[in-house]
């Protein structure tokens, strides 16, 4: 049995018995010789790679992403008896550590540091005396409220973070309950919690119900001084809304790893908001315990038990 691995990344997962690897181009149409596979590994596919793995792999079982989002996968039309299963949790740290890096920089004020240093400048207004989280503008996760728009395991371990540093955390998720430890309200719930909240961390997943979850109506509802993190979807985000909001300058900052679309282009008039920090999609793109999933999955489609995080 065979099991396709793509290059763009170095993997060596522990096969089972009788199962050998190959390695694909995953920018490429899936070689003839190759299409007797019936495991498939996808990370960074090109559009042709991954409608060839759905195409002609016709006697496919497993399609392991070691991507958390599956969209475009599932959509691609892979053979019935083929199961999608996600990269939850391989990007758990990874996108928590991004996370927290994005929330220090917009409350310690790093970018006007930078500008500051750039202009070989002490600006005192950044350092010094400081009272801690003035109305005007929030300076630290001390005391802070925090809401986790997306409370899945990225959620789930940014949290306690944020929580040791001072903060007041809590998640938003389809029902109301609580997870790891932390109290959880329920979507229906999220715009009485805005005018409280101080900092809006959106880990959503893009999908017809998400589309612009983070609108006029959610911006005009946080307080002047909220920051508004993005690391889900960059379709979550209404983008010319938050433009028109830092403008205005009706919320404090915003900090986004993703955007609609990807990459954004040069002439966007987002690239030139104020208070607004964009990565280009960084948080991600280094899945940690690929390897292991990946056999364990093998073991299990073996044995005929579940498979880990399936789609759907």
């Amino acid at each position: 049995m065979k099991i396709l691995l793509p290059d763009t990344m170095p993997l060596d997962p522990a096969l089972p018995e009788g199962w050998e690897a190959v390695e694909v181009d995953a920018r490429a149409p899936i070689p003839a010789a190759h299409h007797d596979a019936e495991a498939i590994v996808l990370w960074g596919p090109s559009r042709s790679h991954l409608e060839s793995a759905a195409r002609d792999l016709t006697g496919v079982r497993l399609v392991q992403s070691l991507s958390a989002g599956v969209e475009n996968i599932v959509a691609a039309g892979f053979r019935d008896g083929a199961v999608v299963t996600t990269g939850a949790g391989l990007h758990s740290l990874t996108v928590a550590e991004h996370t927290v890096g994005l929330v220090l920089a917009l409350l310690r004020s790093l970018p006007a540091s930078l500008a500051a240093q750039s202009r070989h400048e002490w600006d005192r207004s950044i350092g010094g005396l400081q009272p801690l989280n003035p109305p005007e503008r929030l300076n630290s996760l001390v005391g802070a409220e925090v809401l986790i728009w997306g409370f899945g395991q990225i959620g789930q371990t940014v949290a306690p973070v944020l929580a040791g540093l001072g903060a007041h955390v809590r998640g938003v998720a389809r029902s109301a309950g609580e997870r790891s430890g932390f109290e959880v309200i329920a979507e229906a719930d999220v715009a009485a919690a805005l005018p409280a909240t101080d900092v809006l961390i959106d880990i959503l997943p893009a999908t017809g119900s998400t589309a612009h979850a983070i609108d006029a109506a959610v911006l005009d509802a946080l307080p002047d001084r909220a920051v508004v993190v993005n690391v889900g979807r960059g379709a979550t985000v209404d983008q010319a809304a938050l433009r028109e909001a830092l403008v205005a300058g009706t919320i404090g900052g915003a900090a986004l790893d993703v955007t609609d679309p990807e990459p954004l282009p040069q002439d966007d008039p987002l690239w030139d908001a104020p208070r607004l920090i964009i990565t280009p999609h960084s948080a991600g793109g280094k899945p940690v315990g690929a390897d292991d999933r990946i056999a364990e999955n093998l073991r299990r489609l073996d044995a005929g038990e579940e498979l880990l995080h399936p789609a759907g």
